[in-house]
């Protein structure tokens, strides 16, 4: 017999499993920004100073804004685990 219990466990371990997919991808994608900007910033160091001190702010910013994001986040997902389930 399926109890109200036992689906909201299925519920939250779908929704954190979800979660941790759609974090995973969003690190790397960031991750892989990043790399191209400091890439990028190193091979037109040369030649273009001011493109590449705008590239370097900007890596400098990418991950602190990730960081930020991401315990926005957090906060929200812990907020929305409190809340009763209404069925």
């Amino acid at each position: 017999m399926i109890t109200r219990s036992k689906l909201v466990e299925q519920l939250r371990d779908y929704q954190v499993r979800s979660q941790n997919k759609r974090d995973v991808v969003g690190a790397l994608s960031w991750g892989l920004l990043f790399c191209l900007l400091v890439i990028a910033a190193y091979v037109l160091y040369f030649r273009f100073h001011k493109l590449s001190a705008v590239l370097i702010f900007l890596g400098i910013l990418i991950p602190i804004s990730v960081r930020i994001r991401h315990r926005k986040l957090a906060r929200k997902r812990e907020r929305r685990l409190l809340l009763p389930l209404s069925m």
